[in-house]
Order: structure tokens, then C-alpha cells, then sequence
């Protein structure tokens, strides 16, 4: 099951929605996207095929199977989220998911650009944090949860957890320039102004 979609987009300071956890170090691309799903022409259908293999084995007992988590916006993962290779399918997938941020102990780097690029934020907290906070969103799915980027926090409104951002993504996502196309189209009347008086555009 994929959510509605609501792709990021401007200034992202906050995610809101409830949160679930993916338990397990070094969870690759491969597991999250199995590559024969590398062939599709558009990113559109992938939200399904999220982890794919790994849900088909656990018949219905995947996290991202259970009826619970169908509308979380928030995945607490482990160490080393996103290693393998650096097909951008991945993010992809998690986003059509509905997956808006994700918390963990570290993100490989490939991943962790893809996902700026797509205005995801991957958070860092240490180990015994991210343990901790998985332990609190398993508590009650329904709950809602805020990771705060001007805080640098993921909490529930009782309990809170500090994160991190590295200082270029985070001022990025604050600023809106991770988002490459809207920047284009937010400034396209300059754009317009610099073709007209280029001579290779306009044959003179």
C-alpha cells in the first residue's frame, strides 16, 4: 500500500506524521528496491515495490506491511541505511511510499545526497538514541511525531530526542535550495532574460 502523495517541496523545517522503526544495520538499496524494478521508465509505481523480496518472505509481517504504519511519514532506522549501490530508485521508493524523513545512525553517502536531492532529510542520533526511539514509536503507531530541523529534534510532544544534520543539507532544506527544479522555476524570468541574449539561441 502507497500513501496519497505529497512531494516535498520550498523550505522544509519540519516533518510531520506518525513514525515506525526498520530495525537492522547496513539495509542496502538492493534490499529496498530489488534491482529487476530498475527497469521501469518512471519512478511513479516504485512506492509498491519498497522492499519488495523482504516483505514477500514475511507474508504480510514486514513493518511496511502492517495496517498500523500505512500513514507514517517518519522511518527510524539503524547504521549504515542505504549502503550498496547508488541507484537513486531507492529514495524514490521510500518517498512514494510516503517515507518524508528518515532518523538514524548513519546513512551511506550516495543515499544520503539522493535523498537531499529529493528533499528527504536523513537524520543522525547516537545508537543508544535511535534504539530508544524506536522503542517509543513502536509504543503507539498512531502516535504523531515532529522531527524539527530548527530545533534539531524528533519528538512526540512528552519525550524528545536529539538529532543532527550536517551544517550543507541542513541549511539547505531550511533555505529551500535543495529543491534544484523549483529554484529554476522561481527565477525563470531571469532565465528567460539570459536566452534572449544568447546569439547561439537567437542567430545573431
Amino acid at each position: 500500500m502507497t500513501q496519497t502523495l505529497d512531494f516535498p517541496q520550498g523550505l522544509i523545517t519540519s516533518i510531520h506524521g506518525p513514525a515506525f522503526a526498520l530495525e537492522g544495520d547496513d539495509i542496502d538499496t538492493d534490499r529496498i528496491i530489488p534491482a529487476r524494478f530498475l527497469k521501469c521508465v518512471s519512478f511513479e509505481a516504485l512506492g509498491a515495490q519498497a522492499f519488495a523480496d523482504d516483505r514477500q518472505e514475511l507474508e504480510g509481517r514486514h513493518p511496511f506491511d502492517l495496517p498500523a504504519h500505512q500513514e507514517a511519514k517518519i522511518l527510524v532506522v539503524n547504521d549504515n541505511f542505504g549502503c550498496g549501490s547508488s541507484r537513486e530508485h531507492a529514495p524514490q521508493a521510500l518517498m512514494r511510499w510516503g517515507i518524508r524523513a528518515l532518523v538514524g545512525v548513519s546513512f551511506a553517502e550516495i543515499f544520503y545526497g539522493n535523498c537531499l536531492a529529493l528533499g528527504i532529510p536523513c537524520a543522525k542520533a547516537a545508537k543508544d538514541e535511535v534504539r530508544a526511539l524506536q522503542m517509543a514509536v513502536g509504543k503507539d503507531p498512531a502516535a504523531a511525531w515532529t522531527l524539527n530541523l530548527e530545533t534539531l529534534n524528533c519528538s512526540n510532544g512528552e519525550e524528545s530526542w536529539p538529532v543532527y544534520l550536517d551544517p550543507g543539507p541542513l541549511e539547505m532544506f531550511r533555505s529551500g535550495r535543495w529543491d534544484a527544479t523549483g529554484q529554476l522555476l522561481a527565477r525563470d524570468a531571469e532565465l528567460r532574460s539570459t536566452m534572449n541574449r544568447l546569439p547561439y539561441i537567437n542567430g545573431f
